[in-house]
């Protein structure tokens, strides 16, 4: 597990990365994928706890660690409509949406449909 989260790091284009990006990948990578020791061989333990599997055409469109500008919420000012984050995971939901992390704020917030343009 160490390794692959040390490959995937290292192959992101950021000059430091937040500890919640860290822990994210861990998340991603320890409950979305079967373990070869695990109690199920194909199964992932996601699908196992909340029956909800990963599908390829849905949940993964963005790949972990893009930069992607995402639609904020709020008020009809002439400010940006949208802010930087960074791809997380997909929340598992029907929809196909994702997690993000906030380039400004550092808070995880997710997006239905994934409406992100991908820089």
């Amino acid at each position: 597990m160490k390794e692959r989260v040390r490959a995937i790091v290292n192959s992101l284009l950021f000059k430091s990365n937040p500890p919640r990006l860290i822990a994210e990948l861990y998340t991603m990578l320890y409950f979305g994928f079967p373990h070869k020791d695990g109690i199920h061989v194909t199964l992932s333990p996601r699908k196992l706890l909340t029956g909800l599997a990963i599908d390829y055409n849905k949940h993964c469109k963005v790949a972990f660690g893009t930069y992607v500008q995402v639609h904020e919420e709020g008020d009809n000012l002439l400010g940006p409509g949208t802010s930087g984050a960074i791809a997380l995971q997909p929340t598992g939901n029907e929809q196909g949406g994702y997690y993000f992390l906030n380039h400004h704020s550092g808070k995880k917030s997710s997006m239905q449909n994934c409406p992100c343009q991908m820089k």
